[in-house]
């Protein structure tokens, strides 16, 4: 979670004391996901991908994760994100539970935004020739849909969503073939190929 950018005084200096406080909390985060874990190795590996990605290194990709775990091969980070079984829906829910205890505003929103990934093959789910957001121009891409809480206090990223084309909803092959849940498909319309979330925002006791 990000606080708000002058939240911290002035000439004030990161202490030692503030880094075993942050390394805490954070702990106590992964304790609180830790049942939505089936497995010990997975639970483990998702401290480790978090600090991963909390940390300084450049890119935030298997290889350079695995390395600041002190893990030789990115096996391991990649399994979690994909056979490892868990309950990402659970720690999503569990997380917004953390959000609301530490950041929670009456008058606070949340916001909604598109994400684009370029790819260069036609196997990673969702993917197609669509406008890029990134590159800003239509190239073959991935789009994610992401839904941030913003408040007084400060802002983070709470829920997130693959879109996917038109041509995907139609073709159970790509579904079947991505692990894609059918009870996560939502056909709607769609005009110009423009993201859209699929779920619903009360779906997650949010009222705008």
């Amino acid at each position: 979670m990000k606080q708000k950018h002058h939240s911290t005084p002035v000439g004030s200096k990161t202490t030692i004391h503030d880094v075993i406080h942050w390394g805490a909390e954070l702990r106590s985060l992964h304790t609180r996901m830790a049942p939505y874990f089936a497995r010990p190795e997975p639970r483990h590996r998702c401290l480790l991908y978090l600090q991963g990605i909390l940390s300084d290194v450049a890119r935030k990709n298997g290889w350079q994760l695995a390395e600041q775990a002190g893990e030789s091969r990115p096996d391991g980070m990649q399994r979690l994100l994909t056979n490892a079984v868990w309950d990402e829906n659970g720690v999503r829910d569990e997380l917004r539970s953390y959000v609301l205890a530490h950041l929670k505003d009456p008058y606070a929103v949340v916001a909604i935004d598109e994400t684009s990934f370029p790819k260069r093959g036609n196997r990673s789910a969702g993917v197609a020739h669509q406008y890029c957001g990134s590159t800003k121009q239509v190239e073959n891409c991935q789009v994610g849909v992401f839904l941030s809480y913003i408040s007084s206090r400060g802002h983070t990223l709470l829920d997130r969503e693959l879109y996917l084309p038109r041509h995907w909803l139609a073709d159970r092959a790509l579904i079947d073939d991505n692990n894609i849940s059918r009870h996560r498909v939502l056909k709607v319309p769609i005009r110009k190929e423009k993201p859209r979330s699929v779920r619903p925002l009360n779906s997650m006791g949010w009222s705008i």
